[in-house]
């Protein structure tokens, strides 16, 4: 079973999300580390609460994205973390070619289209309100050293309705992730086996 970091920026609902799917046995994992990039990320006290270990690591504490990167893996490290799913991780890292395959994301849109610097969270869901898409979801991904580029896993599609807002599609795609993430990582997880 492989031993899994879950690296987070907000309230680390997808954390939480596959945590508990570990615990029931829908993913073959064993979560061994949560990583924060802000002290003050809700999902520290959450993620604590269920018994994760955590850790926080803040950018500007680092000279460097490298730096600050390679921080962030020797936590994962030192915990004995195998995969690292990023779960709203919000921070630029740089891939190191040892970690090349094994870190996953999940995007709030489908990838290709809406990812790139500044494409997160309600942004991505007004960019797809306002090219006029008939529907958006989520994607599961390798993270590589471009921002949401890497090999495509997994996605699921979520119809735009008429007259949707940024909040009302936000709200279908998340419901999405909840039930995307913990799929795609159950099946990338198999393949590693």
């Amino acid at each position: 079973m492989k031993r899994l970091a879950f690296f987070i920026s907000g309230t680390g609902g997808n954390a939480l999300n596959l945590l508990r799917a570990c615990r029931e046995g829908r993913v073959p994992g064993l979560p061994v580390l949560g990583l924060a990039s802000s002290a003050k990320a809700g999902g520290i006290q959450r993620l604590g609460d269920e018994g994760l270990p955590m850790a926080v690591m803040v950018r500007r504490d680092f000279e460097s994205d490298e730096a600050f990167s390679e921080a962030c893996y020797q936590a994962a490290e030192e915990a004995g973390a195998e995969v690292i799913c990023l779960c709203g991780w919000l921070k630029k890292l740089a891939v190191p070619r040892r970690w090349e395959g094994r870190i996953l994301n999940i995007h709030p849109g489908l990838l290709p289209r809406f990812g790139g610097p500044g494409m997160y969270g309600m942004h991505v869901h007004r960019a797809v309100l306002e090219a006029g898409e008939a529907e958006s979801g989520a994607t599961v991904h390798l993270v590589d050293a471009e921002y949401d580029h890497g090999r495509i896993l997994d996605q699921l599609r979520v119809p735009v309705r008429p007259g949707d807002t940024p909040e009302d599609l936000q709200k279908r795609v998340y419901a999405a992730e909840m039930e995307l993430y913990p799929r795609a990582l159950a099946a990338y997880l198999t393949l590693l086996a």
